[in-house]
């Protein structure tokens, strides 16, 4: 049960994080799933370098959104995905 809402969680993550870059049109079900998984990861990982413990559901979800942000910025630089 705890795989089944990971992947809806990082589906949700991945999606708002891929309409706020304006990368929605280039992403499916699939890339929008990992984005928003491995930019959990990364969100959790740069709060917990900055000294930040976010609690609660909302402030989690939104680290993770932010994760998510960065993780496409970076896939962004690298060619990946294009500006629309």
């Amino acid at each position: 049960m705890g795989w089944l809402i990971t992947l809806i969680v990082g589906g949700i993550v991945g999606w708002l994080a891929s309409i706020v870059m304006k990368t929605n049109a280039q992403m499916g079900m699939i890339a929008n799933v990992l984005v928003g998984i491995a930019g959990s990861f990364i969100g959790f990982w740069a709060a917990g370098a900055l000294g930040l413990a976010p609690t609660g559901g909302i402030l989690r979800f939104i680290v993770a959104v932010i994760g998510a942000v960065a993780l496409i910025f970076i896939l962004r630089a690298l060619g990946i995905f294009k500006k629309a």
